[in-house]
């Protein structure tokens, strides 16, 4: 039987000394030029040669990360954009992350009411039972949006369950916006964000979720850069591994991030995407690589992981 997922996550992160993960995010105007301009990816406009372009840039940028890190994050919507050729490639560029040896978080946010929610967590999470795709597999865990309540997350905590795979609920947005929502007060004082991560650490100690190291297959989504709110919520969702947006690009330091860990250095995995997958347009990088693209984003991951080593508590 496989392992759970949080256990596999945790032995990942001691692998790589890394609780790291790099998103994939790709834009095809932003794209290195050696992609770009490449005779048969260089249409934007036409749908096959823009996914061909962005598949390949994922796979480049797989090769370049997988000995450094435990986990990517491929995010749907950047591939949905090209809509069935772009499904098709999403897919195709999870089974590279996997036979990398990388788990994959699948960041899709599905959520909805009843069937609609099977039929979410069987496209997004679990693995085809199809027969003509038996040598295909899902993502390892995927994000969630739980509005919806239990009845919407129950679906992916039953695929979770049965295939030892993982679900993080969105739970604190990292853009600053989302205060306004998620930092309301409710009647009993708690804001929003702390009342759903209350329902998220009642959900993650159910049966069957929880693996050897104390973490549950059900993990959370955790962002922003006020400590109060970071030490709190870490608080209210102790079995929860956090995923944890907003580093890099959005403006997160590792001080901003240190709350989600715990004190024995555990408990969270920080992302970050456009500072490490596009660091070929810093200066910073550029100035040492000029043109190795490639060379830019193994540098840029490798200072992010030193960062993110920052924020963990002295041992």
């Amino acid at each position: 039987m496989p392992e759970n997922f949080a256990d596999r996550l945790m032995a990942a992160i001691k692998a790589k000394g890394a609780p790291v993960c790099v998103g994939i995010d790709p834009v095809y105007s932003r794209l290195p030029a050696d992609i770009a301009e490449h005779k048969d990816l260089n249409d934007e406009f036409d749908s096959e040669a823009a996914v061909d372009a962005i598949l390949e840039f994922g796979r480049q940028v797989i090769k370049i990360v997988a000995p450094l890190v435990p986990a990517v994050k491929i995010n749907s919507a950047f591939f949905e954009r090209y809509y069935w050729e772009g499904v098709e490639a999403y897919y195709e560029l999870i089974q590279e992350a996997s036979e990398a040896g990388l788990l994959v978080i699948g960041d899709s946010k599905r959520g909805d009411v009843g069937s609609t929610a099977e039929m979410y967590a069987r496209s997004a999470l679990s693995d085809p039972d199809f027969s003509n795709l038996d040598d295909m597999v899902g993502p390892d865990a995927v994000t969630v949006n739980a509005w919806a309540g239990l009845d919407g997350l129950k679906p992916f905590l039953d695929a979770a369950r049965e295939e030892q795979k993982g679900v993080f609920v969105w739970v604190r947005a990292s853009n600053e916006s989302a205060a306004v929502i998620q930092d309301a007060r409710l009647e009993d004082g708690m804001t929003v964000a702390e009342h759903l991560a209350r329902q998220v650490a009642a959900w993650a100690a159910d049966e069957g979720l929880t693996g050897k190291a104390g973490y549950s297959c059900l993990g959370a989504v955790v962002g922003g850069r006020n400590a109060d709110t970071l030490h709190k919520l870490r608080a209210i969702m102790p079995q929860s591994i956090f995923l944890v947006p907003g580093f890099g690009a959005q403006g997160a330091s590792a001080a901003d991030i240190a709350p989600c860990f715990k004190s024995d250095g555990t408990g969270a995995i920080v992302t970050a995407s456009r500072s490490v997958i596009y660091a070929y347009e810093d200066m910073k990088y550029v100035e040492r690589f000029t043109s190795e693209w490639d060379k830019c984003v193994e540098a840029a991951c490798k200072d992010f992981i030193t960062q993110v080593k920052t924020a963990l508590p002295a041992r």
